[in-house]
Formats: C-alpha cells, structure tokens, sequence
C-alpha cells in the first residue's frame, strides 16, 4: 500500500524557515515521481515543485527541494517565508518515472494528509 506522510510544518514568523518532509512507503522511488503541492484558503491548489524542479515563481530563490533514497523521503526546504506562503502543503505520488515533473494535480493518484504551514506577519 502506497502511503506518502508529510510532517514539519508548524507556525513561523515573515522570514522564517521550516522544511517539510515528505515519507514514502509501499513503492519503490525509481517508479513513481513525488510532487509538493500547496492549498492556502479559498484558492485552489497549487503545484510547488516536483522532485527536481520549482514550479511556482512565487518560491523560487526561497525553496529548494531535496531527497533521500534510502528513506525514500523528499523534503522542502522553505526560507525566508511569507504570509502569502500560509497553506496546507501536500506531496503527492504518480506512476511514473521519477524525475518526471507535472503541476497538475490530477495526474497524482495518491496523496498525504496534508501538513500546515503558517506564517506570521
């Protein structure tokens, strides 16, 4: 069974950092690719990064993204973060090859429960 869970979110002040983890089980890294995608209040959800690329040009220069083979974990560095960066941030999983990158969040068949960020003004 396939289970992504994200931890390390948590309240921070403007300027702040966290890094969020993102664990994988039930499948083997080299067959699936793992996004980071994010959702603040009423908007909808937005696609961050994939395993090796940022996509929204809102967090370039702040977030980087990094993995783990051996855990199968990726993580999400975020620095100097902002209010706007407040949101519920997810990693989700697609069969497919690891490296590949998509925004869309309906190409992702399995997703973690979600982990919030808070950023303080």
């Amino acid at each position: 069974e396939v289970q992504l869970v994200e931890s390390g979110g948590g309240l921070v002040q403007a300027g702040g950092s966290l890094r969020l983890s993102c664990a994988a089980s039930g499948f083997t890294f080299d067959d699936y690719t793992i996004s980071w995608f994010r959702q603040a209040p009423g908007k909808e959800r937005e696609g961050v990064s994939c395993i090796s690329t940022l996509y929204a040009d809102s967090v370039k220069g702040r977030f980087t993204i990094s993995n783990d083979n051996a855990k199968i974990t990726v993580y999400l560095q975020m620095n100097s973060l902002k209010p706007e960066d407040t949101a519920v941030y997810y990693c989700a999983a697609a069969l497919a090859p690891r490296y590949y990158c998509s925004g869309s969040e309906y190409e992702y068949d399995y997703w973690g429960q979600g982990t919030q960020v808070t950023v303080s003004s």
